[in-house]
């Protein structure tokens, strides 16, 4: 493991004594200034390889960053340099928001969780688009996600409006395109996994993606990101439609609105999705029912609740192909990632 890595049991108690999302603003500053000095770029550099192929696309290993913790684009290459197997980035919308009031992030060390109301914000399109082209990852190998949704302003029967503008932008620049429909803090973004919505969307996201496929003499896969507040039956009907549309992969899951493993403690009732351990064994429900119904073709990534290698490990033994990190990285660091892509290599053949 990098020494740097070692140091944040160290650096932890620092950052959660400040704000939650000053602090989530520090930590990627403070990434980006090391990354950009060579000596301390090379003390927080983390390789660990467990080869394997996610909707076509080489990766280094299945351990990846989820999206909502760089939503510019901006930290792309510090991010890679952590050890991840693929970046996802975003999620943008079109026009440039700030997203709902502060304070909008609340960490829950007892239960190891975050909930956030932070609402999609984000610089707009044509910064985030900027930030990715002045990233090097892709050209050393790396794998790239954009991950779009739409405007809070944009009514929700125009929402394919906007999946459209971010799907046109990014499909040059991408090795996959996230379709986020399941962030609770857009209001009626949800309303979009129901069959008729998701069916009408992904319908239109089609037809665009084969003419962009003519246009860029290459086929980027889609993939959706769903909400682990779904029953049973949302979840077959969810299974059903996403190969009806050519869609590659589905991301389980997204923040949840339950609050029954965080009853009681300090900032439990605030509104806004919920992240980290209590949503693991959720995520895991979601993921079993999903492959269950998919069959063993499309790609599933599981996200929600890892802070170590068993938990990764055991994302990808009910059903993921992949997995990403995110509120996992707040409690444990970076050298969660290596962890996690250790104990997969070592379990798994």
């Amino acid at each position: 493991m990098p020494i740097l890595f070692k140091a944040y049991p160290l650096v932890r108690p620092a950052l959660f004594a400040m704000d939650t999302e000053s602090a989530h603003e520090a930590t990627l500053s403070w990434l980006q200034r090391a990354y950009d000095f060579p000596l301390t770029r090379g003390l927080m550099r983390e390789t660990v390889l467990a080869p394997t192929r996610l909707m076509g696309l080489p990766l280094r290993n299945p351990v990846g960053l989820a999206a909502g913790l760089d939503k510019n684009g901006a930290h792309i290459d510090a991010m890679g340099n952590l050890g991840f197997g693929f970046i996802e980035v975003g999620t943008v919308t079109p026009r440039a928001q700030p997203g709902n009031p502060k304070p909008r992030m609340f960490r829950l060390p007892k239960a190891q969780a975050l909930i956030n109301r932070l609402g999609f914000n984000n610089q707009g399109l044509d910064t985030f688009l900027a930030n990715v082209q002045r990233s090097t990852w892709r050209q050393h190998g790396g794998i790239l996600g954009l991950n779009i949704g739409k405007n809070a302003d944009t009514p929700i029967e125009r929402a394919a409006d906007d999946y459209l503008i971010g799907l046109d932008g990014v499909y040059g620049h991408a090795d996959y395109i996230t379709v986020n429909i399941s962030s609770p803090n857009t209001k009626n973004l949800r309303a979009l996994q129901g069959e008729h919505e998701l069916d009408l969307l992904l319908s239109q996201l089609q037809q665009r993606r084969l003419r962009l496929t003519e246009q860029y003499a290459r086929r980027v896969p889609l993939v959706v990101k769903i909400a682990p507040d779904l029953t049973e039956a949302e979840i077959d009907t969810i299974a059903e439609v996403l190969p009806r549309h050519g869609i590659d992969g589905v991301i389980a899951t997204n923040t949840t609105l339950a609050r029954a493993a965080v009853q009681g403690m300090p900032h439990a009732q605030e509104a806004g999705g919920l992240s980290g351990a209590p949503l693991h064994e959720r995520s895991l429900e979601v993921i079993s029912r999903l492959r269950s119904q998919l069959g063993p073709d499309l790609a599933i990534i599981g996200v929600g609740g890892i802070l170590s290698g068993r938990q990764a490990l055991e994302k990808m033994q009910a059903g993921a192909n992949a997995v990403q990190l995110y509120t996992g990285l707040i409690y444990r660091g970076p050298g969660l990632v290596g962890d996690c892509v250790r104990e997969i290599r070592n379990a798994l053949p």
